[in-house]
């Protein structure tokens, strides 16, 4: 009976996180509420309460289930380039496409990024989130820039500027890269020639 109710709960808890996706996605998170979210989940305004302190707790959830992941695996990727064999230069690529294919494949992560990056505003409450993104940015760059240190390292850089320049660079770009491929709706400008501007990307740093 305990392991049921924990399992029920479970279900519930995840309920409420997938309608506060899809409300945040109609809404903008500033202009939806508990209320709202509850109606869409079909529980009660408490049921909310018992799993979730605030809209700010949900939205880390959301967060949470799809981005974070996402960052791991991209940490793992450019990790392993700094410890075999493979060229650096490639795996910072592979990294940035699998991203792309992640987003073309999985319409839950797309919902996500679209909240986190155009339905969202990162004052009050929501200033701590961003804090915690920033921090987020900061560690993948510093992956970056190891293995640009690496592809220097093994002469394979074609670029006068530092891996410190280049990590920044390639973060940026890519950064930009995700805002406009979420707001490419219809797919008609950026979607569709992402992996190769990527590829024209790293092409510029090859020797």
């Amino acid at each position: 009976m305990v392991r049921k109710t924990k399992e029920d709960a479970e279900l519930t808890r995840q309920k409420i996180v997938d309608a506060a996706r899809t409300v945040f996605l109609a809404r903008g998170v500033s202009r939806s509420t508990l209320e709202h979210i509850a109606s869409q989940a079909d529980v009660t305004r408490g049921a909310v309460y018992w799993h979730f302190k605030n809209k700010t707790e949900i939205f880390h959830a959301i967060r949470e289930q799809v981005f974070l992941p996402l960052i791991d695996r991209m940490d793992d990727t450019l990790a392993i380039s700094a410890e075999n064999s493979q060229n650096p230069l490639d795996q910072i690529e592979a990294s940035m496409c699998h991203t792309i294919q992640e987003l073309n494949d999985n319409i839950e992560m797309r919902e996500i990024y679209e909240i986190m990056m155009i339905k969202c505003e990162y004052v009050d409450e929501f200033a701590l989130v961003l804090h915690q993104i920033m921090n987020n940015c900061s560690s993948l760059v510093e992956k970056i820039e190891a293995a640009y240190e690496r592809a220097q390292s093994l002469n394979l850089l074609g670029s006068t500027l530092t891996p410190g320049a280049l990590a920044l660079d390639t973060h940026l770009f890519f950064g930009g890269l995700l805002h406009m491929w979420v707001k490419d709706a219809d797919g008609s400008k950026f979607r569709y020639q992402a992996v190769d501007l990527i590829k024209s990307h790293i092409k510029l740093r090859r020797k």
